[in-house]
């Protein structure tokens, strides 16, 4: 029962989220705004560790049949065997630059807003013990 419970609060939360972004047409997912939503109801006192227990529960009950949420991407897979077959290295291409490109943004906005000095350019750290 407590699994239920659980789940009607993250679906109750997720509904909500979308409501509040169609109805107030806010540029965030409705599912992040029921997350906020969630974390909001989780801060207060008296509802807090009831719905955290309900919610727990509810988290293990999803994550011992997680498995299950990879069937229909399996039966996709599957299903467009061919695709994958013609355009598989083209795919493949543009996940490794993808994924090289976010790596080298993620690098650069990090150190633009650490704004420490860049280790290479005196020397590393061998100077620094010097």
């Amino acid at each position: 029962m407590l699994l239920l419970r659980g789940l009607a609060a993250l679906l109750l939360c997720q509904s909500a989220g979308e409501l509040l972004a169609r109805a107030l047409s806010l540029p965030l997912p409705g599912p992040v705004l029921g997350l906020g939503l969630l974390w909001a109801l989780l801060a207060l006192p008296r509802l807090g560790p009831a719905l955290a227990q309900a919610v727990g529960a509810a988290a293990e009950g999803l994550l011992g049949h997680l498995s299950l949420l990879f069937v229909p991407l399996g039966v996709g897979v599957v299903a467009h065997l061919g695709l994958l077959r013609e355009h598989g290295w083209a795919l493949a291409g543009v996940l490794v630059a993808s994924t090289a490109v976010g790596i080298a943004t993620t690098a650069l906005v990090l150190r633009a807003l650490w704004g420490g000095p860049d280790p290479r350019a005196d020397g590393g750290p061998e100077e620094a013990r010097a």
